[in-house]
């Protein structure tokens, strides 16, 4: 059976969205490398002016507490993360610093973050280099494409004081961040822990392996044992996936209902899609039975799910 998948909307012209809840934390000092590479799931030392990577803390049991974006910023990092969460996560790192010669600062009073997109080479009007993550210096800040795909488009991190006209001279219109949520929606993309329940959640049912955000040859971190095994066992029995929606948009957290059984439980959404966590064999059985399934009063039509 054919299913109907969450659109994107045409767009004329590529728009620039300020992200205002995001943050920003700095991370500097002779050992902010290794400290970094140490914890995080993907790999620090890809990281530098010309890439960055996406990448995640998690509890010592694997499970997800945390996600952001790494870029290079002179000799440190800088981390694009959740801005109401940064307080939790900048003490998770304080946490483990140590005798680790590093400092870590809010630096979100002093960065902002733009998501760009809607055309098909975004990156080509500020040579940003090829490839997912691929970053290069911009107004002070950076300027790369989204490493979890390059159908995201763009990112930067840019001072916060900086006018934002240029990117309207390049070409950009500003949207409205619905139209970034239409955008991330449809493509997968989870938004921290409105998608991804912390403390619960793995990396591999929220698709981070599809997303870039992990890498299964790098050295020890913070949870691994846990992600490798559930990547190499196929233990994966919820995925965290886009669905299309027929009525009122449900309330995130609406369990999804095939009959009187729980299948699944929508995350953010908007208008006529959603993300949703669904149950991989429940979604199955009901496919197979023909039972629609419903969130609230919204009839719920997931993707085809291997």
């Amino acid at each position: 059976m054919v299913r109907e998948r969450p659109r994107l909307s045409a767009m004329s012209t590529p728009l620039y969205v300020p992200l205002d809840d995001r943050g920003v934390i700095t991370v500097d000092g002779p050992d902010a490398g290794p400290f970094l590479q140490g914890l995080i799931s993907n790999d620090v030392e890809r990281v530098s002016e010309a890439r960055g990577i996406y990448a995640a803390l998690l509890t010592p049991q694997g499970k997800f507490l945390h996600d952001f974006f790494v870029l290079r910023q002179g000799d440190g990092y800088l981390l694009d993360c959740e801005g109401p969460r940064v307080g939790d996560l900048g003490g998770r790192l304080v946490a483990y610093r140590l005798r680790a010669d590093i400092q870590l600062a809010d630096a979100t009073e002093d960065f902002r973050v733009v998501a760009l997109f809607g055309s098909e080479d975004s990156g080509g009007t500020f040579s940003v280099p090829l490839g997912e993550g691929g970053a290069t210096p911009c107004e002070g800040g950076t300027i790369l494409r989204d490493p979890r795909g390059a159908a995201l488009g763009l990112r930067a991190v840019l001072p916060r004081g900086l006018d934002l006209a240029f990117l309207e001279q390049a070409g950009f219109a500003k949207g409205h961040i619905a139209d970034f949520e239409r955008h991330r929606i449809a493509h997968g993309a989870p938004d921290g822990s409105r998608d991804m329940e912390v403390g619960r959640a793995t990396l591999m049912e929220c698709g981070f392996e599809a997303l870039n955000g992990v890498d299964f040859e790098k050295g020890c971190y913070v949870g691994q044992e846990l992600t490798a095994r559930t990547k190499h066992r196929g233990l994966v029995r919820r995925r965290l996936a886009p669905v299309a929606l027929e009525g009122p948009l449900p309330p995130a957290g609406t369990p999804i209902m095939a009959g009187e059984r729980e299948v699944g439980e929508i995350r953010s959404g908007l208008d006529d899609a959603a993300l949703a966590v669904l149950r991989l064999e429940r979604i199955a059985a009901a496919a197979e039975a023909g039972e629609p399934l419903t969130a609230g009063e919204a009839r719920v039509i997931p993707p085809d799910l291997p």
